[in-house]
């Protein structure tokens, strides 16, 4: 060889500002700034690798310091253009930052910053990587970046922009080097292919370019290795898959139809062939995640879109269509998830191919993984207090549809008698091994407690409630409403009680008591067969304050004269017990023994004793 091989990406690095592959907004910011004569003292290029920052900065470089310039187009034959073109200027100085990280390293800079140029226009200093430089370096520079001398221009070049101070950004003029598009990759790699006789498909070239994430050198370096594969037969898509150890479309899309249509048996064994041929477990998931994207762009966007975004041909656009009308969208994301989630595991295991076949048996799974997901998710939202419904689509088995929590009413437990009647009960009960069973509450249509109830005005149904218990012709009955009972609503269509008692409540709900209750509703209201509901209290129930005062007679339009009518006596206590039902007593006592419990006689008082406390104001004492 008598001539030393220059690799591609140096033999084709740009050398004016035009040949730069895109960062159109950045070419014309310079472009203006060079034309205009405003020239600033510190610039900072930063983006990813391969976009063209150092490129650029030389290209910079070159068009303040050629003979001819400040010029946009530098002729490229004066000495400090060739200078810079062979990377030994005099002038323009280059600093590797990751090499040069001390502070010793920047005082030594800034000792040569003062002296004048040599036989050029300005003394540049391009520091490349300057995020490697350590926190004493930077505030080293600081000074000078802030008061630079006259003909001294300072370029920084970085990746990682965020690690660089801020006052050093603060005084520099910022250029963001974005990512450089696939098309435009592949039209600067066909050019090259063109001028270097490479044989290559564009298919080939449009695989290189997504390969390299947006970097113009990482794909010229590809295209330089891909090159000494150049025959009579054009180089492909599968050269470049051997090449990087990727895997075809076709064996990938085999493999995801497995995984589609839940055959593990069959993914496990094109698995163990894409192993077998070399590649590594990661790589796979890899492969296989960037072909699920893919199908997902494929099945969320349009065709012209999704192939301007996956770069594919019409071909392989179309199988990926057939396929996406066999899964859903929710059925991607959930694979995309599982396989990002399973190369993190492969990076940080010690058996990668153990790991990888129980990430392909789990994804191919994919029926019963899904559903299993959505019972999940409605699991934890029930757990959380929320309400789920269930698709009627669906059928998850051993799945509820729908599950509403619900306020239940509390047990009504029966009345305690006295232990001498008891006794006495027990005696005339044949003795079994069966342990009787509490009565259940019989609740019909017009006696079932309601979940809430709005209030009537307090005085109104205070003077109600007062001509309601004076209809009640039971003393007993009356004296039990009085203590027990409040009203929350008496109107027409409905009445509706509150029994802060659970022994009266049951009474006036399927006891002996609930005709007489009815009776004295109608009769107040004047209808039949009145609404009544009795319930046990409730937080939002609006209750009238205050004792309530029971006229003595029902109201009645007032006469021509008035009379002054006889005042009623009260009912003495023998009229009272004899009011009392013998058949409610012999229940009452089979109550009491069916339940077992005993309560105080203070506790809980028959309704006898309840109403001779109220007409007298008395109390019982024990």
């Amino acid at each position: 060889m008598n001539e030393k091989y220059i690799p591609l990406y140096r033999k084709y690095r740009p050398q004016t500002l035009e040949q730069v592959v895109g960062q159109e907004h950045i070419k014309k910011a310079l472009a203006n700034a060079i034309a205009m004569d405003k020239i600033s003292h510190a610039y900072l290029f930063t983006g990813p690798r391969g976009t063209g920052k150092t490129s650029t900065a030389r290209i910079f470089a070159k068009s303040l310091n050629c003979v001819n310039g400040p010029t946009i187009t530098p002729c490229g034959e004066c000495e400090n253009c060739r200078d810079i073109t062979n990377s030994v200027p005099m002038d323009v100085i280059e600093i590797d930052a990751a090499s040069n990280r001390k502070v010793e390293d920047a005082q030594n800079i800034l000792e040569k910053v003062m002296y004048a140029p040599v036989n050029s226009r300005y003394k540049i200093y391009i520091i490349d990587e300057v995020h490697m430089l350590s926190s004493t370096a930077f505030n080293a520079l600081l000074k000078t970046l802030e008061e630079p001398p006259k003909n001294v221009i300072f370029i920084l070049a970085t990746t990682e922009v965020h690690k660089v101070l801020d006052t050093i950004k603060s005084r520099c003029q910022r250029f963001d080097f974005r990512r450089i598009t696939t098309s435009d990759i592949v039209k600067h790699l066909r050019y090259i292919s063109d001028c270097e006789k490479i044989n290559i498909t564009d298919d080939a070239l449009s695989t290189i370019a997504k390969n390299s994430a947006g970097g113009m050198r990482d794909s010229i370096a590809l295209l330089d290795q891909l090159s000494v594969l150049s025959s009579e037969n054009a180089i492909t898509t599968d050269d470049i898959n051997a090449l990087l150890g990727r895997i075809s479309f076709d064996l990938l899309h085999e493999l995801s139809e497995c995984i589609i249509s839940s055959n593990q048996g069959k993914a496990v064994e094109i698995l163990e062939k894409i192993y077998n041929s070399g590649n590594e477990p990661v790589q796979i998931l890899q492969n296989l995640l960037d072909y699920l994207k893919n199908l997902l762009i494929v099945k969320t966007c349009a065709n012209e879109i999704a192939i301007e975004i996956t770069q594919l041909n019409d071909a392989q656009i179309k199988e990926l269509s057939a396929q996406a009308q066999n899964v859903e969208v929710h059925q991607i994301v959930s694979l995309t998830d599982k396989c990002a989630n399973y190369i993190k595991d492969l990076k940080s295991t010690n058996n990668p191919r153990l790991w990888l076949e129980i990430a392909m048996v789990d994804m191919a799974n994919l029926t019963e993984n899904t559903n299993l997901e959505a019972l999940q998710a409605r699991l934890s939202a029930l757990e959380g207090g929320g309400v789920v419904s269930m698709p009627k689509s669906e059928s998850i088995p051993h799945a509820r549809p729908k599950i509403v929590e619900q306020k239940s009413s509390p047990v009504v437990s029966e009345p305690v008698k006295p232990v001498a009647e008891t006794l006495v009960k027990k005696e005339e009960v044949p003795q079994t091994n069966e342990i009787p069973a509490k009565p259940e509450i019989q609740q019909n249509d017009e006696f079932s407690p309601m979940p809430k109830a709005k209030a009537s005005s307090g005085d109104d149904i205070s003077v109600m409630w007062g001509n309601l218990l004076a209809n009640v012709p039971s003393a007993p009955t009356q004296a039990l409403l009085k203590q027990w009972a409040k009203p929350v609503k008496i109107a027409s269509d409905e009445v509706i009680l509150t029994v802060k008692n659970e022994i009266y409540l049951q009474k006036l709900v399927s006891g002996s008591k609930k005709a007489v209750l009815q009776k004295a509703v109608d009769d107040l209201l004047g209808q039949s067969n009145t609404k009544i509901t009795v319930r046990l209290p409730q937080p939002d129930d609006v209750l009238p304050q205050g004792n309530v005062t029971i006229p003595k007679s029902n109201p009645a339009p007032p006469p021509v004269k008035k009379a002054e009518k006889p005042k009623e006596a009260a009912p003495s206590l023998d009229e009272i017990k004899a009011e009392m039902d013998d058949n409610e007593a012999q229940d009452d006592v089979a109550d009491s023994a069916s339940d077992g419990k005993l309560a105080k006689f203070s506790d809980i008082h028959s309704d006898t004793v309840n109403m001779v406390m109220d007409l007298f104001d008395g109390k019982v004492i024990d």
